[in-house]
């Protein structure tokens, strides 16, 4: 099979470099991300008397892309997705608030108006009445859920890119293993610590919020363990398609530098 060379470079050149597949590793996580909070973050599920959010399941993935992206591509890179996501989080906010807010046409249907169990409610308001409803439930969110959102996800993308990159110069590129699930340990631990309190303290009961807040993030841990050899053949595929290998040891880790700063 024919390999190609794959040559050590610092950072700041890999910041300055064309990528071939890097958009579509951007696209991805976007994507996965923008979904995750849309889908899943709206359904609470029970499986195996463990009630979770189902969001869960796949918005880790995106944490997963992360380690990808800044692996092959350094953290200037990473940075740029972070970004990207940000603003993609923000305006998905603030275009469900809209939408949400217009008022629903009294004809508008849906699965809901059309179910026999709200026949009666649809005959005494409208079909859209009830449409509205259930859309609020689905795509409506408090101020306070979509700012610990935005922030945790902020956040904990940052720490979770800084922590591999320095982790990677650490230890000479080798055992991958050891900073995807530290850079994830310390990234999701942030990301939890700020979405849970900032969402639902005082909301919620304490304790609950406690609890909540350690498990979600020792499943995404969990989830991370699990999909490592993935994570090493993504990372194996796109070293040796893109010739490089990034090593972060001369660049600014600042959220807010730019690809000339470096």
């Amino acid at each position: 099979m024919n390999q190609h060379r794959i040559a050590r470079i610092e950072g700041s050149a890999g910041a300055r470099r064309h990528f071939r597949f890097f958009d579509y590793l951007m696209a991805a996580f976007v994507a996965i991300l923008l979904l995750s909070n849309l889908i899943g973050a709206a359904k609470l599920t029970n499986v195996g008397g463990y009630t979770f959010g189902a969001g869960i399941l796949f918005f880790p993935v995106s944490y997963v892309l992360g380690d990808v992206l800044t692996e092959v591509y350094g953290y200037a890179h990473a940075r740029r997705c972070v970004w990207v996501g940000f603003f993609a989080l923000l305006f998905m906010a603030f275009m469900s608030f809209v939408v949400v807010a217009m008022p629903p046409s009294d004809g508008w249907g849906c699965a809901s108006s059309g179910d026999p169990r709200f026949a009666e409610i649809v005959a005494k308001t409208s079909a859209g009445a009830v449409c509205q409803t259930t859309y609020d439930s689905v795509f409506g969110s408090t101020w306070r859920i979509v700012i610990a959102s935005v922030t945790a996800f902020w956040a904990g993308e940052f720490v979770n890119s800084f922590v591999l990159a320095r982790m990677k110069v650490w230890t000479g590129g080798k055992y991958l293993f050891t900073r995807t699930w530290g850079s994830t340990i310390f990234g999701q631990a942030v990301d939890s610590a700020l979405f849970y309190p900032i969402a639902f303290l005082g909301t919620w009961q304490t304790a609950d919020v406690i609890h909540v807040m350690f498990t979600n993030w020792a499943l995404k841990v969990i989830w991370e363990i699990v999909l490592t050899p993935v994570t090493y053949a993504v990372v194996g595929f796109l070293k040796q398609h893109e010739g490089v290998d990034v090593f972060d040891t001369d660049i600014s880790f600042s959220p807010f530098a730019s690809a000339e700063d470096a």
